[in-house]
Protein backbone atom coordinates (compact mmCIF):
# COMPACT_ATOMS: atom_id res chain seq x y z
CA UNK A 1 0.00 0.00 0.00
CA UNK A 2 1.67 3.34 -1.19
CA UNK A 3 1.04 6.33 -0.12
CA UNK A 4 0.03 9.09 -2.36
CA UNK A 5 2.16 12.27 -3.26
CA UNK A 6 1.49 15.55 -1.97
CA UNK A 7 2.16 18.06 -4.43
CA UNK A 8 2.01 22.20 -3.88
CA UNK A 9 3.19 25.26 -5.50
CA UNK A 10 4.08 27.82 -3.03
CA UNK A 11 5.38 30.78 -5.02
CA UNK A 12 8.76 29.85 -6.93
CA UNK A 13 9.05 26.51 -4.86
CA UNK A 14 7.27 22.92 -5.81
CA UNK A 15 6.96 21.30 -2.44
CA UNK A 16 6.11 17.42 -3.01
CA UNK A 17 6.25 14.81 -0.11
CA UNK A 18 5.37 11.52 0.38
CA UNK A 19 6.01 8.55 3.00
CA UNK A 20 7.87 5.50 2.29
CA UNK A 21 7.57 2.72 4.12
CA UNK A 22 11.42 2.14 4.57
CA UNK A 23 14.04 3.03 6.60
CA UNK A 24 15.48 6.36 7.11
CA UNK A 25 18.69 5.26 6.38
CA UNK A 26 17.82 3.17 3.51
CA UNK A 27 15.54 5.88 1.69
CA UNK A 28 18.68 8.34 2.07
CA UNK A 29 21.10 5.69 0.38
CA UNK A 30 18.91 5.43 -2.38
CA UNK A 31 20.27 8.42 -3.30
CA UNK A 32 23.20 8.59 -2.99
CA UNK A 33 24.89 5.25 -4.88
CA UNK A 34 24.89 4.98 -8.64
CA UNK A 35 23.93 1.42 -8.30
CA UNK A 36 20.19 2.50 -6.13
CA UNK A 37 19.79 5.84 -8.96
CA UNK A 38 19.89 3.26 -12.22
CA UNK A 39 17.44 1.09 -10.74
CA UNK A 40 14.46 3.88 -10.24
CA UNK A 41 15.18 6.69 -11.30
CA UNK A 42 12.99 8.70 -14.26
CA UNK A 43 9.60 8.29 -15.27
CA UNK A 44 8.29 4.83 -16.49
CA UNK A 45 9.65 3.76 -19.45
CA UNK A 46 12.59 5.35 -19.20
CA UNK A 47 15.97 3.85 -18.26
CA UNK A 48 19.37 5.71 -16.79
CA UNK A 49 21.87 4.35 -19.02
CA UNK A 50 24.52 6.95 -17.85
CA UNK A 51 24.75 7.44 -13.73
CA UNK A 52 28.11 9.54 -12.37
CA UNK A 53 27.47 10.15 -8.79
CA UNK A 54 30.29 11.86 -6.44
CA UNK A 55 28.43 12.25 -3.51
CA UNK A 56 30.11 14.70 -1.65
CA UNK A 57 29.87 18.69 -1.24
CA UNK A 58 30.66 20.02 -4.16
CA UNK A 59 30.31 16.91 -5.83
CA UNK A 60 28.19 16.18 -9.03
CA UNK A 61 25.51 13.81 -10.29
CA UNK A 62 25.95 13.30 -13.85
CA UNK A 63 23.18 10.83 -15.83
CA UNK A 64 21.15 9.97 -18.48
CA UNK A 65 17.23 9.40 -19.02
CA UNK A 66 16.97 7.73 -22.03
CA UNK A 67 13.08 6.82 -23.64
CA UNK A 68 12.46 3.03 -24.13
CA UNK A 69 9.24 2.80 -23.96
CA UNK A 70 7.50 2.60 -27.50
CA UNK A 71 4.22 3.52 -26.61
CA UNK A 72 5.59 7.17 -25.47
CA UNK A 73 5.40 8.00 -29.11
CA UNK A 74 8.08 11.06 -29.77
CA UNK A 75 9.68 10.49 -26.89
CA UNK A 76 10.68 6.87 -27.88
CA UNK A 77 14.58 7.36 -27.90
CA UNK A 78 14.96 10.54 -27.15
CA UNK A 79 17.81 11.46 -24.31
CA UNK A 80 17.60 13.35 -21.36
CA UNK A 81 20.81 14.69 -19.79
CA UNK A 82 20.90 16.01 -15.93
CA UNK A 83 23.84 17.57 -13.76
CA UNK A 84 23.15 18.21 -9.95
CA UNK A 85 25.81 20.02 -7.68
CA UNK A 86 25.50 18.84 -4.66
CA UNK A 87 25.86 21.68 -1.90
CA UNK A 88 25.25 20.31 1.48
CA UNK A 89 24.58 16.61 2.93
CA UNK A 90 23.96 15.92 6.13
CA UNK A 91 23.38 12.12 6.22
CA UNK A 92 20.72 10.62 6.85
CA UNK A 93 18.70 13.87 7.05
CA UNK A 94 18.96 16.23 4.11
CA UNK A 95 20.49 16.23 0.71
CA UNK A 96 20.52 19.67 -0.77
CA UNK A 97 21.88 20.27 -4.41
CA UNK A 98 21.36 22.48 -7.46
CA UNK A 99 19.88 20.68 -10.51
CA UNK A 100 20.51 21.44 -13.97
CA UNK A 101 19.17 20.28 -17.79
CA UNK A 102 23.06 19.19 -18.77
CA UNK A 103 24.41 17.68 -22.45
CA UNK A 104 26.56 14.35 -22.47
CA UNK A 105 29.78 16.52 -21.63
CA UNK A 106 28.03 18.38 -18.48
CA UNK A 107 27.62 21.70 -19.83
CA UNK A 108 24.64 22.79 -18.20
CA UNK A 109 21.68 23.84 -20.85
CA UNK A 110 21.59 27.61 -21.97
CA UNK A 111 17.59 28.73 -21.25
CA UNK A 112 16.26 26.15 -19.25
CA UNK A 113 15.09 26.52 -15.95
CA UNK A 114 17.42 25.32 -13.00
CA UNK A 115 16.10 24.71 -9.17
CA UNK A 116 17.79 24.43 -5.78
CA UNK A 117 16.18 21.21 -4.68
CA UNK A 118 16.04 20.36 -0.59
CA UNK A 119 15.52 17.18 0.08
CA UNK A 120 14.78 16.00 4.10
CA UNK A 121 14.43 12.53 5.26
CA UNK A 122 12.12 12.66 8.54
CA UNK A 123 12.25 9.26 9.94
CA UNK A 124 8.86 8.31 11.31
CA UNK A 125 6.81 4.87 12.33
CA UNK A 126 6.90 2.88 9.92
CA UNK A 127 8.88 4.23 7.26
CA UNK A 128 10.45 8.07 6.46
CA UNK A 129 8.58 10.80 5.47
CA UNK A 130 10.61 12.24 2.46
CA UNK A 131 10.18 16.28 1.88
CA UNK A 132 11.48 18.01 -1.51
CA UNK A 133 11.83 22.11 -2.02
CA UNK A 134 12.80 22.87 -5.50
CA UNK A 135 13.27 26.37 -5.61
CA UNK A 136 13.11 28.34 -9.06
CA UNK A 137 14.66 31.77 -9.82
CA UNK A 138 10.74 32.33 -10.60
CA UNK A 139 7.32 31.56 -10.29
CA UNK A 140 7.03 31.35 -14.32
CA UNK A 141 9.91 28.89 -14.11
CA UNK A 142 8.55 26.86 -12.13
CA UNK A 143 5.10 27.05 -14.41
CA UNK A 144 7.37 26.20 -17.06
CA UNK A 145 8.98 22.97 -15.59
CA UNK A 146 5.23 21.87 -14.87
CA UNK A 147 4.12 22.27 -18.28
CA UNK A 148 6.98 19.89 -19.35
CA UNK A 149 5.28 17.17 -17.56
CA UNK A 150 7.63 17.32 -14.08
CA UNK A 151 4.22 16.41 -11.84
CA UNK A 152 4.15 13.34 -13.95
CA UNK A 153 7.52 12.80 -14.34
CA UNK A 154 8.46 12.90 -10.52
CA UNK A 155 5.15 11.04 -9.78
CA UNK A 156 5.80 7.98 -11.84
CA UNK A 157 9.94 8.31 -10.41
CA UNK A 158 9.04 8.38 -6.95
CA UNK A 159 6.63 5.78 -7.67
CA UNK A 160 8.99 3.24 -9.08
CA UNK A 161 11.61 4.51 -5.87
CA UNK A 162 8.39 2.94 -3.24
CA UNK A 163 8.90 -0.34 -5.35
CA UNK A 164 12.52 -0.23 -4.77
CA UNK A 165 12.68 0.24 -1.48
CA UNK A 166 10.02 -1.87 -0.62
CA UNK A 167 12.05 -4.86 -3.02
CA UNK A 168 14.56 -4.60 -0.06
CA UNK A 169 12.04 -5.98 2.79
CA UNK A 170 10.46 -8.62 0.68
Amino acid sequence: MSNPMITRVEGSELVLERVFHAPRELVFKVFSEAEHLKQWWGPRGWNVTVCHVDFREGGVWHYCMKCEDKNQGDFYGFESWGKAVYQDIVAPEKIVYVDYFSDADGNVTEGMPSSQVTMTFIEEEGGTKLISRSRYESAEALDNVMKMGMEQGITETWDRLDEYVQSFSE
